[in-house]
């Protein structure tokens, strides 16, 4: 089998500066224990968030995964944020194939508008594991080499099969949405109810593990909503930078 991506899922043995909002928010992703269990069932959802710092709301986020052909998806980001006179606008869009357990990265785009220098990415991901990356940011055209990497919003999808799978520490490497190579490791807190716009709910909460320690990153995963992010939280020194909440999820169903 190819090996399109390394991600590590084991059982323990006993991204709102406004970047936020697209730092973290979902790749050919392999569990250890995925050769044993059958294929996930991607299923095609929409999921809106309010933005909140310090429980000012600032805007809101919208998460839409869509399934274009047999084993081809599209899956998209936007959000719009303000606060006084400073404004962000994201957008991110994947396209992806599924092929039994691998979530396989074709394109990303990102772009950002808004207060400030606007900023933009292309990525052409190659068909085959050690290939070269194509990047073009900001008109800047580079490569890098694949070895394996997702792009900067797809493991958000695979997150919650393995957690459904009962996975407590995840492994991620991915390209940003600055066409920089990142590593993100996961581990499970607990589980706790959470108080949302959407209404309360019972959801998996997640520590996101990186290499900057001025950074805190936690995010909430909901069972009774096929495991999606509901709530994510993210502080720097000790001061929040940002809060998404969820305010509506539907699944999307097909003709």
């Amino acid at each position: 089998m190819v090996k399109f991506f390394r991600t590590t899922v084991t059982r323990t043995t006993k991204s709102l500066g406004l970047t936020l909002l697209s730092g973290f928010l979902c790749m050919s992703a392999l569990a250890d224990t995925a050769a044993t269990e059958s294929s996930p069932l991607i299923t095609p959802f929409e999921a809106v968030y309010y933005a909140y710092k310090w429980d000012d709301n600032l805007g809101s986020a919208k998460i839409s995964l869509e399934q274009l052909s047999e084993g081809l998806y599209s899956l998209t980001y936007q959000s719009k944020v303000s606060k006084f006179f400073l404004s962000d606008k994201r957008f991110e869009h994947s396209i992806f194939l599924v092929d039994g357990d691998h979530l396989i990265p074709q394109q990303y785009n990102y772009s950002r508008t808004g207060t400030g220098p606007d900023k933009s990415l292309k990525v052409e991901f190659p068909e085959v594991d050690g290939g070269q990356i194509q990047l073009n940011k900001d008109d800047e055209a580079f490569t890098l080499p694949w070895q394996g990497e997702l792009d900067n919003q797809l493991y958000r999808l695979d997150v919650p099969i393995r957690l459904a799978r009962g996975a407590e520490t995840l492994s991620y490497d991915f390209i940003n949405y600055r066409g920089q190579q990142r590593h993100y490791g996961m581990r499970v807190i607990g589980k706790e109810l959470v108080d949302l716009p959407y209404g309360k709910i019972e959801a998996i909460k997640v520590e996101i593990v990186r290499e900057s320690k001025s950074r805190h990153t936690l995010a909430w995963f909901a069972p009774d909503l096929n495991y999606q992010l509901v709530r994510l939280q993210q502080f720097k020194d000790g001061d929040e930078q940002g809060d998404l909440r969820l305010k509506a999820f539907s699944i999307k169903r097909s003709d």
